[in-house]
């Protein structure tokens, strides 16, 4: 549900990446890019009154084939639908497949993607590490 309706997603720009680390660090079991890297891909913003209240990382691996690399939402943001809104926009502009992984232990995550007509597809054991877990692969498809 977005409870949240002033939010703007935009493409991130070099000036966000503070407050995308402070999202990065917040997030403990988040895997810890490099800043400069969420530049390096397609990197989107959920800006909420002058503020980036969340983000998501996505490559393009083909024509039709996408794959959500990373998301986050500030603390203080969580569950006002800045995810939601973050992932649909991927779906609206990434036509064909949408895969990605989740820890088998992000419940609150695999209920959004479900939410938003993912599937799973397959489980990748020990695929994460700090702590070591394993990966729900999901898949989108709006063939």
């Amino acid at each position: 549900m977005d409870l949240n309706t002033n939010v703007l997603v935009r493409p991130a720009a070099k000036a966000d990446l503070s407050e995308i680390v402070l999202m990065q660090s917040a997030a403990e079991t988040m895997s810890q890019w490099n800043p400069e890297d969420y530049l390096a891909q397609e990197c989107l913003v959920a800006e909420c009154d002058g503020r980036v209240a969340g983000f998501i990382v996505v490559r393009g691996t083909s024509p039709d084939e996408s794959e959500i690399l990373n998301l986050a939402v500030a603390p203080e943001f969580r569950r006002q639908g800045i995810a939601g809104r973050l992932v649909q926009c991927v779906l609206e502009t990434h036509p064909g497949s949408v895969y990605l992984e989740v820890r088998q232990s992000n419940l609150a995550a695999q209920k959004l993607y479900e939410s938003r007509g993912f599937h799973q597809i397959s489980v990748r054991e020990k695929y994460y590490s700090d702590p070591v877990e394993g990966a729900i692969v999901m898949k989108f498809c709006s063939c």
